[in-house]
């Protein structure tokens, strides 16, 4: 048995990455921070379909609620180790920066870059130790390109972006890979208040992605098969940005 960590489980990407993870017979940890609903919700439907899982609480923000969440996890499951990491939580606080605050920056910086540095260390000495690993880290066309608007989201995503590529080279010859998988528009809870019809326009394949579309990407990237792709980002954005 495999163990497969996702951040951000209980929301649409998340939960589809886990419920992808679980049909490959990973034993997914489904992360949350308050939306326990949700994560559970998430849980029950891979048990129903025969898979294996279980929730796991702590703030991606704070170093020591992680490792004590880790610590427990470990100290129920001697003798095994977390070898698939996706870093799928994350958080926006949209405005042009002439009006941003420091909790505007600051939260989101802390959110979506500090919390892959503060989880990613406390899994990374066993997937050293035991010479496999994945680590899959969900950034944004954002942090490629740029968004007016999110100048503090496009930061993180891409102080992500290098520190996957850095991270990739370190970590390569113990056969741990690092990719990151950068999508574009997704239909889930976040865009569901976005014009579709008015921006599919701009999207060549014309539509909106599903989380489905993303986790299959996710579970190639956490298998077997993709073992000579590491250090990359991979865009799912329907040719948006290319």
């Amino acid at each position: 048995m495999k163990y497969a960590l996702i951040t951000g489980g209980s929301g649409g990407i998340g939960s589809a990455i886990c419920t992808r993870l679980a049909s490959m017979n990973f034993k997914v940890i489904i992360h949350y921070n308050s939306n326990k609903e949700a994560a559970k919700k998430t849980l029950i439907n891979i048990k129903n379909d025969g898979g294996e899982g279980e929730l796991i609480q702590f703030d991606v923000t704070s170093k020591r609620a992680i490792n004590n969440a880790i610590d427990k996890w470990k100290e129920k499951n001697p003798n095994q180790y977390i070898s698939v990491l996706v870093n799928n939580a994350g958080y926006s606080k949209d405005m042009l920066m002439i009006w941003m605050e420091d909790n505007d920056w600051n939260s989101v910086i802390d959110t979506n870059l500090n919390s892959f540095f503060n989880t990613t260390s406390s899994l990374l000495k066993d997937m050293v130790l035991n010479k496999w690993g994945r680590i899959i880290n969900i950034v944004s066309l954002s942090g490629i390109k740029g968004l007016p608007g999110q100048t503090n989201y496009s930061a993180a995503k891409a102080g992500v972006i290098g520190a996957t590529k850095a991270l990739a080279q370190e970590v390569g010859r113990k056969k741990v890979t690092v990719n990151a998988v950068a999508p574009g528009y997704i239909s889930t809870d976040m865009t569901q208040d976005l014009d579709e019809k008015q921006l599919r326009k701009l999207i060549p394949i014309n539509r909106f992605g599903k989380p489905e579309e993303v986790a299959e990407l996710v579970a190639f990237l956490a298998s077997d098969n993709s073992s000579y792709i590491t250090g990359e980002v991979i865009n799912i954005n329907g040719g948006l940005y290319t």
